[in-house]
């Protein structure tokens, strides 16, 4: 099944039943336990700083562990997997001294995602799977100064946010993705760099893949990091004309709850949640079961509150496996009419595109 052919099948399944996206990569990846040796691989043996830690590094040192990783999800119910590319920008890769590595991890992620997502396509032909390339939040901010003592420094700008992404989108296209998410959105300000970056390669290049955003909720005072509710984070990025808006990462589905249901009374696109395993332990594990974390999910879906579900930090495929049977058999959300926005140029009205 080609990329043209996978996509022009999306609407209709999204309409027809709630989607499975697959779960936490560094819960897996800690399953192997790999020392500094195992993350270096043969190529990278002689790095001259530590890369213990890289998970995205794997793609390229370890491959046939984050292909496995995969492949498990799939076999667990996912119908879209995320590529292990959530810091594969040179902004965050700079911590290891691999900036320029940033364009082939996120090649490589995709190209190992689709390569697994191909082989469950092949055994049943009937399910299309698809592969999200994954753009994480850097290790920056653009909206808020990491020094206390100087509200108005940055260490990182807009237009440099704006050119790491690209490179990581192109590499994401060029691996073979079919879509594009932009997840764990903490700072809009990124958000809105990483997005730009999206459509100057979609322009460049001619292919235009469907977008998914989703934000995280920091904590219980129901803000991102850089102080926005849900309603506005969406207020503020609904202009991109997403495929679907959501939340995933920081809090458990107990707790997520109250932020997804306000995101599905005012978002006229599909939402998707992806919770943690509840919250941390204080040994940094997650204690909530894959019944447990299922029962919430069944309970948002049936409660007509999402489209798109799945797992974040500490959710396995045996999480997975159990949030698609939790909400197998019931009918996907149902967007609200789409309002008419204002374009900045001229603040002429358009209506967004109908679900």
């Amino acid at each position: 099944m080609t990329r043209a052919e996978r996509l022009k099948q999306l609407p209709a399944i999204a309409r027809e039943r709630i989607l499975v996206i697959d779960g936490a990569m560094g819960t897996m990846i800690q399953r192997y336990q790999l020392d500094e040796a195992g993350y270096r691989g043969a190529r990278f043996k002689d790095w001259p700083r530590d890369v213990k830690g890289n998970n995205d590094l794997l793609n390229l040192s370890q491959p046939e562990i984050i292909r496995e990783i995969h492949t498990q999800y799939l076999a667990a119910g996912a119908d879209i997997l995320e590529t292990n590319t959530f810091s594969s920008t040179s902004i965050a890769m700079a911590d290891y001294g691999m900036e320029d590595l940033a364009y082939e991890l996120n090649l490589e992620g995709a190209r190992l995602a689709r390569a697994a997502a191909d082989e469950a396509e092949a055994a049943d032909p009937s399910r299309p799977r698809y592969v999200a390339g994954a753009l994480g939040p850097t290790n920056r901010t653009a909206s808020i100064s990491p020094v206390v003592t100087d509200p108005g420094f940055r260490n990182v700008d807009f237009d440099e946010l704006r050119e790491a992404y690209k490179v990581q989108t192109k590499g994401l296209i060029d691996g073979g993705a079919d879509i594009i998410l932009v997840e764990t959105i903490f700072d809009t300000l990124n958000a809105k760099a990483a997005l730009f970056g999206v459509d100057e390669v979609f322009e460049e290049t001619g292919i235009t893949l469907p977008v998914m955003i989703s934000g995280t909720i920091t904590d219980r005072s129901g803000r991102t990091l850089s102080g926005q509710t849900t309603e506005a984070f969406w207020n503020s990025l609904r202009h991109a004309r997403p495929f679907s808006v959501g939340l995933n990462c920081a809090l458990g589905a107990d707790l997520m709850r109250p932020y997804v249901q306000e995101l599905s009374r005012v978002a006229d696109v599909p939402v998707s949640a992806y919770p943690n395993a509840g919250l941390p332990n204080a040994f940094g594990a997650y204690d909530e079961t894959p019944e447990q974390t299922a029962a919430h999910l069944h309970a948002w879906a049936r409660d007509g509150l999402v489209n798109i579900v799945g797992g974040c930090c500490g959710t396995t495929p045996d999480h997975i496996a159990a949030i698609a049977r939790a909400v197998r058999g019931i009918s996907p959300r149902v967007p609200p009419k789409p309002e008419p926005v204002m374009r900045l140029s001229g603040l002429e009205p358009f209506t967004m595109p109908a679900f």
